[in-house]
């Protein structure tokens, strides 16, 4: 996710481009909350880390649904 973040970040001046990559990084952190549900079912971590881990990308898709609903005020330049 936050590889995708990086990219989307310097497509800025490209509306769609920006739009697209946000996507993708809405799609891989529920992806990470999938994990999650596995390691804590597999015992790899506690269920208490599992939640906090959990609610944290609550909070990350949360902004990113926000940036992809409202990219404006996060593009550069006349777009």
């Amino acid at each position: 996710m936050c590889a995708n973040f990086a990219e989307a970040w310097r497509k800025r001046r490209y509306k769609a481009s920006f739009i697209a990559k946000l996507n993708d990084c809405e799609s891989e952190a529920a992806e990470t909350q999938v994990w999650l549900k596995f390691a804590v079912k597999c015992q790899y971590i506690s269920v208490e880390e599992g939640r906090d881990l959990y609610s944290t990308y609550n909070q990350v898709l949360s902004g990113l649904v926000k940036m992809i609903n409202h990219p404006e005020s996060w593009l550069i330049g006349n777009n």
